[in-house]
Parts: C-alpha cells; sequence; structure tokens
C-alpha cells in the first residue's frame, strides 16, 4: 500500500522499511520543525506511532501542538546540560541553531537572526521524564549542534533501535559527522547508510535484523509517494471538479438558451411584437451570463 513520504530526504521511507512490521511504535525528534513539511516523524504518527518532538522554535512547537496533540511537544533544547542557553533563531527557517559560529554566518550572508534564550535539557533527562518503552528511532537535525545533543543521551540504558543524524554543515554537503560519531560508536551504534544528508546508526543488539534493510536507497518497490506530489495530486482533482461543475452549469444555460430563441421564433410567427421584444432582451441577459460563465472557466 503506497505511503505518503514527508521527509526532506525521504529518511522516512527508510525508516519505514525498517519498521513496516511496527504498529504502534516510539520515536524521539530533536529539531522537530514543522509537523508536516519536511517532517521525518508525519507518515509514523499517521499510522498510529507516537513520540517526542523538541523543537524551541515556538511558532513551529505551536504547530506541532495543533497537529500532534498526543505527541510529547518540547519548547526546549537538547543538549549536554540543564538550564538557560543562547539560541539563535533564523527567522523563517528550518536553520535557527545553537551555534552561534553558524549563525554569525547565516547573518552575514543576508538572513534575520533573532537572539533568544531558551531552557535546554539533556536528552537522557527527558527520556528519564517521559520514556517508558522501546524507543525506536531518535532523529537529530539541530543545525550544527549534533554533539551536544548526542553527548546529553544515555545510550546504554536508553536504546533506539536507529538512530538518524543530520552529517553536513547547515546549507552545504561538507560532512561534520567527525566531531560528533565517536559518542554513538561507545554508545554501541553502528554506521550503515548515508543518503547524503543524513547518517543512519543502528543498534548493536539489533545489527543482524537490520543492516540488509540499508543495502539499497529508497525506490520503487519502497511504494511511496512524495508529499508535495501528492499536494499537487489533490488540486488537480478539486480544479477537474471545478471545471466538471462549471461544464455542467454552461450545458443547462445553453439549453435554457435554445429554449429561449425557439420560443422568439413562435412569436414571430404569431405576430407579437411586443411580448417578442421582452423576450429577445432576456436572450441577451442569458447570452451574457454565458459568456461570463466562459470568462470564469478560462481563468
Amino acid at each position: 500500500m503506497t505511503f505518503i513520504a514527508y521527509a526532506q530526504n525521504l529518511e522516512d521511507v527508510m525508516l519505514s522499511r525498517v519498521f513496516k512490521e511496527v504498529e504502534e511504535g516510539f520515536y524521539i525528534d530533536v529539531g522537530a520543525q514543522d509537523p508536516i513539511i519536511e517532517s521525518v516523524t508525519k507518515t509514523f504518527y499517521d499510522r498510529g506511532w507516537r513520540g517526542i518532538n523538541i523543537e524551541p522554535v515556538y511558532q513551529f512547537y505551536q504547530r506541532l501542538r495543533a497537529d500532534r496533540p498526543e505527541d510529547i511537544n518540547l519548547p526546549i533544547a537538547a543538549g549536554a546540560e540543564t538550564g538557560a542557553v543562547p539560541y539563535y533563531e533564523i527567522a523563517g527557517t528550518g536553520l535557527s541553531t545553537l551555534d552561534k559560529e553558524i549563525a554569525d554566518q547565516h547573518a552575514q550572508a543576508g538572513w534575520t537572526v533573532i537572539p533568544r534564550t531558551v531552557s535546554m535539557l539533556p536528552l537522557a533527562a527527558i527520556c528519564a521524564q517521559y520514556v517508558t518503552g522501546t524507543i525506536h528511532f531518535l532523529k537529530v537535525d539541530v543545525e550544527g549542534a549534533e554533539q551536544q545533543v548526542l553527548f546529553g543521551m544515555d545510550f546504554q540504558q536508553y536504546r533506539p533501535w536507529v538512530v538518524v543524524v543530520e552529517a553536513t554543515l547547515p546549507l552545504s554537503q561538507a560532512e561534520n559527522y567527525a566531531q560528533w560519531e565517536d559518542i554513538l560508536r561507545h554508545g554501541g551504534y553502528h554506521y550503515v547508510y548515508f543518503d547524503g544528508l543524513s547518517r543512519f546508526y543502528v543498534a548493536r543488539e539489533k545489527l543482524a535484523e537490520f543492516k540488509d534493510v540499508f543495502a539499497a536507497p529508497p525506490n520503487c518497490f519502497d511504494e511511496y509517494q512524495r508529499y508535495t506530489e501528492y499536494v499537487l495530486q489533490e488540486e488537480k482533482k478539486q480544479l477537474q471538479q471545478q471545471n466538471l461543475q462549471l461544464t455542467l452549469q454552461n450545458c443547462v444555460l445553453q439549453e435554457e438558451l435554445r429554449k429561449y430563441h425557439t420560443r422568439q421564433r413562435g412569436l414571430v410567427a404569431a405576430d407579437s411584437p411586443g411580448e417578442g421584444a421582452t423576450l429577445q432582451e432576456e436572450i441577451g441577459l442569458l447570452t451574457e451570463q454565458i459568456r461570463t460563465e466562459i470568462t470564469r472557466r478560462r481563468g
């Protein structure tokens, strides 16, 4: 059965392969951003999964609350410490970051940077408060703060089956995983796949079961449709329906016009000029109505 893939780089397609037999799983999304657009977890939520979304940008947090009422949505940052920390919001984008150097680079490139202060908790503390069972996958997309996030996780106590981490510098193909990969290796995780943007790791105890799943990139056998394609398809259906309705209206108006012409010919034959003039006026109004409908159809 075809499913909708929302993620930016089809990360949800790869994860759907791994978890095709799991009906009610649990995820942690660090840097969740929008609950729909480019979301790695949206397709899982729609299947009945639930999880934790960590997103310090308030406008995205509000959207998460609205679209994911059964998830745990936290308007904080995950990191290596507990407390209030500087945060740099890049207005209207998914580029907001804890890293001042990266924020300065965005400012130099012309982006609007809004300095803020947000609350931070280590992932281990968040898990201690909210996790009661299996974590099926952890996804991290934090624009340069990956090391802080992973350092704050206790991978001995909390064992996501799969960890997905964005592994390139913001707006770049330059890989940065050397800064944080040892944390995962020491935690018992094995690298299995790179999609050009994110690196996928599997827990040691799940490696034999899952490794072969990552042998090929997303393809036709995964039976997915991109969300953008789905939206265009739905818009096309709506336009086709509107066109059909306008065509039916036009047919009705044309039939009415035919009846008026028939009636006018009958009045002329009966020599009723007064009534014929009134009918001619009605025909003119109806003709104008048809023209208006045709013009609207043509846009």
